[in-house]
């Protein structure tokens, strides 16, 4: 595992000292590796995890006259959530900076959306910016905290990667479309043939245990975006923002809504290597 802190090295201590007499072949051997690499992508969720627990906790029991508000009681969770993660050395410095990184590109986004009408917060508190309140900034940097642990954990090596620079370009021209298509055209599509061309030759491998699986990067882009288009629909269910469609009564995020999350995964993993610089498969 790298670039692990010193309480997941122990982990990996333990875990290895538990595992050593695992049989090699068979169907314990494949149960035991599922379990190792559902594990690991639980530690890499955690944060993400821990902020979508809360968001739900808020709206079965927050009371609704309670003297802060819950947007408010949202924030101070998510920061002291972030403050238990460097104490206890669940997270690295390294990965404190992507994850601010993710929450100011994030939250910029938010204001810009919030005031032309895409989706809206509840009102209510001090702690906001404009009609955001500031524990939006948060659920961008869980993405980016599950990114950037995924990648230490399960030593991700790529092949025929695309230059970096090319996918810098590509990822600044996704965000731009986010703001410009209100005004101009909408380019997405153009730009998720792009991210195609770019990255279809691309191959991923991420080592569980003792197995390393070799997957298409694109495929693992658009099984993230899935999977968060999955905790917008718990988002937006327990009340923590609402799209218009939403505004008589919740119902199911379109699932448009799939190409905005596969092109917002570009922007995090272009940001993400521009930290830990994607490595040769090994």
């Amino acid at each position: 595992m790298q670039w692990g802190t010193s309480l997941e090295r122990r982990i990996d201590v333990v875990a290895r000292r538990v595992l050593q007499g695992a049989p090699h072949h068979g169907s314990r051997a494949r149960l035991i590796e599922f379990a190792v690499f559902l594990l690991k992508q639980a530690w890499a969720c955690i944060f993400g995890a821990s902020l979508l627990v809360l968001i739900i906790a808020a709206r079965l029991w927050y009371p609704d006259d309670a003297l802060l508000a819950r947007n408010d009681a949202l924030t101070i969770a998510a920061v002291l959530i972030q403050v238990v993660m460097i104490a206890f050395r669940l997270e690295t410095g390294r990965e404190l900076w992507v994850i601010v990184i993710f929450h100011l590109t994030g939250t910029v986004m938010e204001l810009f959306k919030t005031d032309v009408g895409s989706w809206q917060y509840a009102a209510g508190g001090f702690l906001h910016l404009g009609a955001v309140p500031l524990f939006s900034g948060f659920m961008y940097g869980a993405v980016g905290s599950y990114m950037v642990r995924v990648h230490r954990l399960f030593d991700l090596g790529f092949t025929r990667y695309p230059r970096r620079w090319l996918t810098v370009v590509l990822a600044a021209a996704i965000y731009a479309n986010f703001f410009a298509h209100h005004f101009w055209i909408d380019l997405r599509w153009v730009l998720i043939v792009a991210v195609v061309v770019l990255w279809l030759p691309t191959r991923m491998y991420a080592r569980s245990w003792r197995v390393t699986l070799r997957l298409p990067l694109l495929a693992v882009f658009a099984g993230v975006a899935v999977f968060i288009y999955a905790a917008e629909n718990i988002g937006t269910w327990a009340g923590a923002w609402s799209y218009p469609n939403q505004a008589d009564g919740w119902e199911l995020v379109s699932p448009s809504k799939l190409t905005s999350w596969f092109l917002l995964m570009i922007i995090s993993v272009v940001l993400v290597t521009l930290v830990y610089p994607p490595a040769g498969a090994r």
